[in-house]
């Protein structure tokens, strides 16, 4: 089975419920019918003329209360609450629906901008930034030939030009995801076109800080750098380049120093490698909302639906476990 075939099972193993904000749009309308077909999934399209929908008022309702500086009347919020994407993310918010789909037909900084409005960020996430899901065929030195590598690119869609603990923050979020997302542990790389101070200078000391920043924030996570590619993914070059490596290039996690190396990054392997990209999947917001490319084909949208539904059992995982924590606590105190 491969990683997307295994996504789409996954995603539908269980009732949940996705809205795709364009619903107007034929590669959404067939992609809803595509997501029909897996298993427990039920899917919402919106139109673009929503005044009649049953939740307007309370989508408009949580926009202005999340916003009242900008939002300071009824007919403010009804307005603001009668575009797609925003009430699209309103519903999840609103719990709805589990997860949200949208940038088929707007930028990403559209798609963002809705869910930071409705939604907000994560706890201990201080933005939002972006993975690929890269389905690489290996062979090689990664692997035997016919088998597939998936790899996590970050950021690739939103930070253009992350800060040290900005870096560590995105590698954070993107570890989480990938254990619920993929299923295996992160191994976490910090790419440079230096490795262990073969080159020098402030591209350097900002990745090399950012990996010291993530190191001590997430301990139980493999992770090293700087390192070049090569570094990063061959264990024979690792060997020489970065010997004693917790990583010794077997990195499934790589994090990008800039958007311009993650975004020229991933469309090369894509292109040159034949891989898969699933993506751009938006992390650190509280609850799931999907953006896409504006060239997504009905294929992509449900790849990208399915990541974010595998994303909202995730959040139902560990509220569970919050609350079971609170409650051990609460009791304790008695």
């Amino acid at each position: 089975m491969s990683f997307r075939e295994a996504l789409r099972r996954r995603a539908g193993s269980r009732a949940a419920t996705v809205v795709l904000a364009e619903g107007w749009d034929a590669r959404i309308q067939e992609a809803a019918r595509l997501l029909g077909r897996c298993g427990e999934i039920r899917v919402v399209t919106l139109s673009r003329d929503l005044r009649a929908h049953p939740r307007l008022r309370d989508v408009a309702d949580l926009l202005r209360s999340r916003r009242p500086d900008k939002v300071r009347s009824a007919d403010e919020a009804q307005r603001a609450a009668n575009d797609p994407i925003r009430l699209a993310a309103g519903l999840v918010a609103l719990g709805d629906a589990d997860a949200s789909v949208a940038g088929a037909t707007c930028p990403t900084a559209d798609v963002i901008r809705a869910g930071l409005w409705a939604i907000g960020t994560a706890p201990g996430s201080s933005l939002v930034s972006s993975a690929f899901y890269m389905d690489c065929p290996s062979g090689g030195e990664r692997g035997q030939d016919g088998a597939h590598d998936v790899f996590t690119f970050t950021d690739c869609a939103v930070v253009p030009d992350p800060t040290p603990p900005q870096l560590a923050d995105i590698a954070a979020a993107a570890s989480r995801d990938r254990r619920h997302i993929v299923g295996d542990e992160p191994i976490v790389a910090f790419l440079s076109f230096s490795t262990k101070g073969s080159a020098s200078g402030e591209r350097v000391d900002k990745v090399r800080e950012a990996a010291r920043l993530f190191a001590n924030s997430c301990p139980d996570i493999a992770c090293d750098g700087e390192l070049q590619g090569d570094a990063a993914l061959v264990p024979s070059v690792a060997e020489r380049k970065a010997p004693g490596s917790r990583v010794g290039g077997r990195a499934n996690v790589l994090v990008f120093p800039d958007l311009d190396s993650g975004n020229i990054a991933y469309k090369l392997v894509q292109r040159l490698a034949g891989a898969a990209a699933i993506g751009p999947i938006l992390q650190g917001l509280r609850l799931p909302l999907a953006d896409l490319s504006r060239g997504a084909s009905a294929e992509d949208v449900v790849d990208v639906a399915s990541v974010a539904l595998l994303q909202a059992m995730a959040v139902t995982a560990d509220n569970t476990l919050r609350r079971q924590h609170d409650l051990r606590r609460a009791e304790g105190r008695r």
